[in-house]
């Protein structure tokens, strides 16, 4: 069995219709046997569907999707599994597990262009950002960096693990700073770039941020500030948050990324690039 994930940076990405790359899980027995990354190419609603099932894929796991793009992966046979969230490797373990619950068609403004004056949290992400143009987009590159906050503290090398860092181009693998960096880069070049949140982790969203009962979560006693857990969301998927204050009645969690709202500095170094 196929299963195919919608990709982005290791999340499940969360529109269908703009995914530029697809995680494709092969498995035996209920376990994951091999991994690779496919990119879409630009393709849209029914020209994924098509292609999904160029690949032979069985299953596809997503976050929005729209109601032609349900209809066209039912025609090529495909298994639709949406309104998944978080980790990627995480929400194919969840349904091997039987733990995934299809929601079906969840965004209703799938188009090109469109205004959203609803809640898309079930497609967050559909806004989707000029694309990233430059001769090494869609190629395989690879690079080795090192990133620094603007104190100058490393929180990041490759350097350091003495791997380049392997990814495609312009596919979402990376933050859109780093990706757009890359683009017109020469094998051998080294560039130094600072990016602002939005070309990194995005801003600090303030409503990732709530406070529950601690007698409404079982367990939540033994957890401390500072450490990480994973509550689920409204699909009874894993969600990554940060406890960051408790009393003795509420836990407040935060489940923004921990790079959002920083400024970011690389240096990059472009090691190879094959098409």
């Amino acid at each position: 069995m196929k299963i195919a994930v919608t990709y982005d940076n290791g999340e499940v990405f969360q529109h269908f219709g703009h995914t530029e790359t697809f995680k494709i899980y092969e498995v035996q027995d209920d376990k994951i046997i091999s991994t690779e990354l496919f990119a879409s190419n630009g393709s849209g609603h029914e020209a994924l569907a098509t292609l999904l099932e160029e690949k032979a894929i069985d299953v596809l796991i997503c976050g929005g999707i729209g109601g032609g793009a349900e209809a066209a992966l039912e025609m090529c046979g495909i298994e639709l599994c949406a309104g998944a969230s978080g980790n990627a490797d995480e929400a194919v373990e969840a349904y091997l597990r039987g733990e995934l619950t299809n929601t079906g068609a969840n965004c209703d403004h799938h188009g090109e262009e469109h205004d959203c004056e609803h809640d898309c949290s079930s497609c967050a992400g559909c806004h989707s950002e000029p694309p990233i143009t430059g001769k090494n987009v869609g190629k395989t590159c690879r690079t080795h960096y090192r990133g620094t906050f603007n104190d100058g503290t490393q929180f990041d090398s490759s350097y350091d693990r003495g791997e380049p860092l392997e990814f495609i181009c312009g596919a979402g693998m990376m933050i859109r700073g780093y990706d757009a960096a890359v683009a017109n880069m020469e094998v051998g070049e080294t560039v130094e770039v600072h990016l602002m949140p939005e070309e990194a982790y995005g801003e600090i969203n303030p409503n990732a941020i709530f406070t529950a009962e601690i007698e409404n979560m079982p367990g939540a006693e033994e957890v401390e500030v500072g450490q990480q857990v994973f509550l689920q969301n409204m699909f009874g998927n894993p969600v990554p948050v940060k406890v960051i204050a408790k009393d003795e009645k509420t836990i407040t969690f935060d489940a923004n990324h921990e790079m959002a709202g920083k400024e970011l500095n690389f240096t990059i170094e472009l090691v190879e690039v094959r098409d």
